[in-house]
């Protein structure tokens, strides 16, 4: 268990399924991509699956984010392709707005940096979502790349790339996968 200020951050587990799938199934937290929301609860296990593989493998992966013993969020780190720390956050609709991923962010930077600093922190996101990309400036990421968000199905999507550090022409194009 980690604790920030506000809020414990625990990794997740099979009892966390069901508070996952509200999370990831509700439309009003897929605003920025209405195509990624979660539709079954199917989806969502197999998606608990690969973030405790996370947890297994690293031993460090996206928290369940617990406010006053309620979960109001999913964020964290996790590595992906051996390349990069995927920094993402999805929060309950009823708490955006009042700085709790900006909050996760800094604890899941420190403690990426903290498992393996010789990887950079990365977030990717669609440029429209404003809110996501200030979040990762203000942990400390910035703007690496900006184009074409391949495979998304909306074809005038643009990708944010936003790291702790300049990416190699094999870490930017492992973000793009």
């Amino acid at each position: 268990m980690t604790r920030t200020d506000r809020l414990q951050l625990d990794p997740p587990s099979a009892v966390d399924l069901a508070d996952l799938h509200r999370l990831y199934s509700d439309p009003r937290t897929w605003t920025h991509l209405p195509s990624g929301r979660f539709a079954d609860l199917g989806t969502t296990r197999d998606a608990l699956e690969n973030w405790l593989d996370d947890w297994r493998e690293q031993g460090l992966g996206a928290w369940m984010v617990r406010e006053d013993g309620e979960v109001v969020g999913h964020g964290g780190c996790a590595v992906r392709q051996d390349a990069f720390w995927n920094l993402g956050y999805r929060f309950a609709p009823e708490a955006q707005g009042r700085g709790l991923a900006t909050e996760v962010a800094r604890a899941a930077v420190a403690a990426a940096r903290e498992a393996r600093p010789e990887l950079p922190v990365v977030a990717y996101l669609l440029e429209h979502n404003r809110a996501s990309a200030a979040v990762a400036e203000r942990v400390g990421l910035s703007l690496r790349h900006r184009g074409p968000d391949a495979g998304n199905p909306d074809p005038s999507a643009v990708r944010l790339v936003l790291a702790d550090r300049a990416l190699g022409d094999q870490e930017l194009a492992a973000t793009m996968r």
